[in-house]
């Protein structure tokens, strides 16, 4: 592999994992170009589940004594048996063709969001179930989750570190399931895994720096960086999807 694409999956891992430490989300985006481009889709979506997972430990860890276990098990739940599922239809019939309507929806949270049926609406413990069936489901097949889910764990009332520590071990749940089906239809070789590690590894500098950022940030203007992140997600996926 040529240096300069070497150092760009570095500053790629470094900003995806700083973004993902403040929004919670974001990781995914900013690195699944980069890997594609790198390695291909096939290998690709594989390398970001392992990559991600660490970069979801790192999160868990440092926001650990802030976790909302009654949310993790109930999204888990719908996760494992979705994400299994999700993960059986891309190894066997990858589906790319959903990328601009999950941009569009995106954007149309935004906008939810700032409604006055938005503004009011809570989310309960029981909504968790179905969200983790759809997340662990597109998480599988298109890599990508985290803006999709962020709306709905701002509506249960966590932020800052409940949310991004509660966000990352729901996420550490899908991650694997993925794998484990990953493995089982071969899609995870050797190289595959020490790239993924590797990737995880330099995120570890990048989470650290987010959670400095993220403990500087107050709860009034914590969700309008969200809404900035799924702005921005929802374009890209509209753009390039």
């Amino acid at each position: 592999m040529e240096i300069s694409l070497i150092i760009l999956i570095i500053i790629a891992a470094l900003a995806a994992s700083t973004v993902a430490a403040v929004a919670g989300f974001g990781g995914a985006i900013i690195m699944l170009p980069v890997l594609v481009l790198a390695f291909g889709v096939q290998d690709a979506i594989p390398i970001l589940t392992i990559s991600q997972l660490m970069g979801n430990l790192w999160r868990v860890i440092l926001n650990r004594t802030e976790l909302d276990w009654a949310v993790v098990r109930r999204f888990a739940l719908g996760a494992i048996p979705a994400a299994t599922i999700g993960g059986i239809i891309f190894a066997t019939a990858p589906a790319t063709a959903l990328t601009r309507v999950l941009g569009i929806f995106l954007l149309l949270i935004i906008v939810y969001r700032h409604t006055n049926w938005g503004k009011n609406q809570r989310m309960n413990l029981k909504g968790f179930l179905p969200l983790g069936a759809a997340g662990g489901l597109m998480s599988a097949i298109m890599g990508v989750v985290g803006p999709v889910a962020a709306p709905f764990f701002l509506a249960y009332g966590l932020v800052k570190g409940a949310y991004i520590g509660t966000e990352a071990m729901t996420t550490v749940v899908m991650h694997i399931t993925k794998l484990g089906v990953y493995g089982g239809y071969n899609l995870l070789s050797l190289n595959t895994v020490l790239i993924g590690l590797s990737i995880g590894a330099v995120m570890f500098l990048g989470t650290f720096l987010g959670k400095q950022l993220l403990d500087r940030v107050s709860d009034r203007v914590f969700p309008y960086i969200i809404e900035g992140v799924l702005l921005i997600s929802g374009i890209l996926f509209i753009v390039g999807g």
